[in-house]
């Protein structure tokens, strides 16, 4: 019994452990506003916005005149929208009008992140969206690369999108550890799971997937499993060789762009 005794409570020291230890390792927030849109001469919107805990976000909106599409886009776990500023103002020179929103305790957001935490944030954004920005007849994109994509994917529930795109994904959190033994011992006493498979379950709109094949981070296996899981989705999966985890659009611009403008091209006006 002494030995049964201490076996549950070394259990329970390594979950509290656990518990303690995973929004540190899931999460890397840099405070604070390093560069904004206008530094590249582009006008922009900058937003609080409440969520239903009590927090309030940090956003930009950037409106195109005559918009393709209009993304709601989450960035992955590192940083903050100044960090992604690249891809968000890219996306508006190419005809994107882009709701881009920092995850509670990223920028200038309130409060400390958690993966319950970002979910409510997501509902909180795309509710922005619908309530102030969405326009008839134009496409919405749900986007999420890295951890924003479970992000993405749970907005679906909130308000239907016309179209999703992952960048990065992985289907849950323990496919990231699973080469790990250490890790994916830790991973079964975590709460996290990030599971993007189980947000995906059932949409069957357009799914755009696009995965480096030198990804060190989210195994590039991880993405075909997400592909493969959203099995009613009108999925592309699109390989960027030779790419890493965060260099997709920089490695080979030309693929990664000409795959969206594909993807979104396909799409035509909404259903509304």
């Amino acid at each position: 019994m002494r030995t049964l005794a201490l076996f549950l409570a070394a259990l329970l020291v390594l979950k509290l452990a656990v518990l303690w230890l995973e929004p540190k390792i899931a999460f890397y927030p840099t405070t604070g506003v390093q560069t904004t849109p206008a530094a590249v001469s582009l006008p922009f919107e900058d937003l609080r916005i409440p969520t239903r805990d009590g927090e309030t976000l940090h956003g930009w909106w950037l409106e195109h005149p005559q918009p393709r599409a209009q993304v709601v886009f989450w960035h992955g776990n590192g940083g903050n929208l100044s960090l992604w500023m690249d891809i968000v103002v890219e996306l508006r020179r190419r005809g994107f009008s882009v709701l881009a929103v920092d995850y509670r305790g990223y920028g200038l957001s309130t409060g400390t992140p958690s993966e319950q935490g970002i979910y409510r944030d997501a509902e909180a954004a795309v509710r922005e969206f619908v309530r102030r920005f969405r326009r008839p007849g134009i496409p919405v994109v749900y986007w999420g690369r890295s951890i924003g994509s479970p992000v993405a994917a749970s907005s679906i529930a909130v308000e239907r999108p016309d179209a999703v795109v992952l960048e990065s994904p992985m289907p849950d959190a323990r496919s990231v550890v699973r080469g790990n033994p250490v890790l994916l011992l830790f991973s079964y006493f975590s709460s996290y799971t990030f599971a993007t498979s189980q947000f995906l379950a059932g949409y069957d709109g357009p799914l755009l997937v696009i995965h480096g094949d030198a990804d060190s981070i989210v195994p590039f296996s991880a993405g075909q499993q997400v592909f493969k899981d959203a099995r009613e989705a009108k999925g592309v999966f699109v390989t960027i060789p030779g790419a890493d985890h965060n260099d997709l659009h920089v490695v080979r611009p030309d693929q990664y762009w000409q795959a969206i403008d594909r993807f979104v091209a396909a799409l035509g006006p909404n259903r509304e």
